[in-house]
């Protein structure tokens, strides 16, 4: 289902020949458009007929209003259920296109060729998609995997720094809940560039690939891959609110900093791998001030997560480094007391 892109595309090539779709839909933002496209059609080797449909780039595009619009695009093309939309970027991008084919005349076959890191590492695999609504993200979506997730490394030499950082969030949190060799592969890198996570990015792709295998809906064991995403979602929905989004990599790693000192209050960890976990977290990611925001705006957000059941807040937490654990129940209190250790870091 994954597969590592060669510099001629022929993965792809032979992929769209053994397929052959009725029409190619590529769903592209300003940014790929640019940077991606051109190598895409470069090395496409089909008479297939081809649309580009292009959207503006960022979170803000994750809505309900996009979404009325690509349907609308795809009805004026006439396209057919044998027609392939093939989703080139990042996250927002493949959970949007995902969306998209996944509703459009009740599926249409997909893949997705991520072209971050986060992409890459996180939001292409799993088969999870979605829009935001009202603010609350991924509210929205459906579970259809796509038919191939092909990836290309250089890809991310297009990207500034901060986006690379923000998928290292994901490939630091898959070594943290499942496989300590990989966290601790990823905190010796001393200079974070596309060329240091190379080696890393197949080894966190079948990470999350592996647990999805397991649990493809998300009844168990798959709520791991959560961790950090309870407090760092009800963040990032804060952020996006005011206008003013953050990185989905900086939100995930404010909420796994909270989140392991969540852990350490309900003692699964000591305080000692707390502070250490913490401590390699800081060094690659900015602190984020969080005090504009109240305790209850943040618990708010948080009872509208998609894993609660029963009005209660369920968290992942870990164990462990390399450890964790699901459907933790968590009180206010270890909630409030681990936002107020944030605000509160030197």
């Amino acid at each position: 289902m994954i597969s590592i892109l060669d510099e001629d595309f022929s993965q792809l090539n032979e992929f769209l020949h053994r397929l052959q779709p009725t029409q190619l839909l590529i769903l592209v933002d300003e940014n790929t458009h640019e940077y991606c496209l051109p190598r895409l059609l470069g090395n496409l080797e089909t008479e297939i007929p081809f649309e580009i449909i292009e959207i503006e780039a960022g979170e803000e595009m994750k809505t309900l209003e996009t979404a009325a619009q690509l349907w609308e695009i795809l009805t004026e093309f006439e396209t057919d259920r044998k027609a392939l939309m093939i989703n080139l970027g990042g996250g927002v991008l493949t959970d949007l296109g995902g969306f998209i084919a996944s509703t459009y005349k009740r599926g249409i076959p997909f893949i997705n060729i991520p072209t971050t890191l986060l992409g890459m590492c996180d939001a292409s695999i799993g088969g999870k998609t979605g829009i935001d609504h009202q603010f609350l993200k991924n509210i929205i979506g459906t579970f259809a995997n796509p038919e191939q997730i092909f990836v290309f490394p250089k890809f991310l030499e297009t990207l500034p720094f901060e986006e690379l950082r923000s998928g290292f969030a994901e490939m630091l949190k898959h070594g943290l809940i499942i496989d300590e060799k990989h966290w601790n592969d990823l905190i010796s890198i001393k200079n974070l560039t596309p060329q240091s996570v190379f080696p890393f990015i197949e080894t966190s792709m079948k990470i999350k690939q592996k647990v999805v295998e397991q649990d493809f809906t998300e009844q168990n064991i798959r709520k791991t891959l959560n961790f950090g995403h309870t407090i760092g979602h009800a963040l990032e929905s804060l952020f996006l609110l005011q206008g003013k989004p953050i990185m989905h990599g900086e939100a995930v790693a404010l909420g796994m900093i909270c989140e392991t000192r969540i852990s350490m209050l309900h003692g699964l960890i000591s305080e000692e791998t707390s502070n250490t976990i913490i401590s390699h977290l800081r060094q690659f990611f900015p602190d984020i001030d969080t005090k504009q925001f109240s305790v209850e705006e943040i618990l708010s957000l948080m009872r509208n997560d998609k894993k609660n059941s029963h009005g209660t807040i369920n968290f992942s937490l870990l164990t462990g480094i390399g450890n964790s654990a699901y459907n933790c129940s968590v009180d206010a209190e270890h909630i409030n007391k681990s936002l107020h250790y944030y605000q509160n870091l030197p």
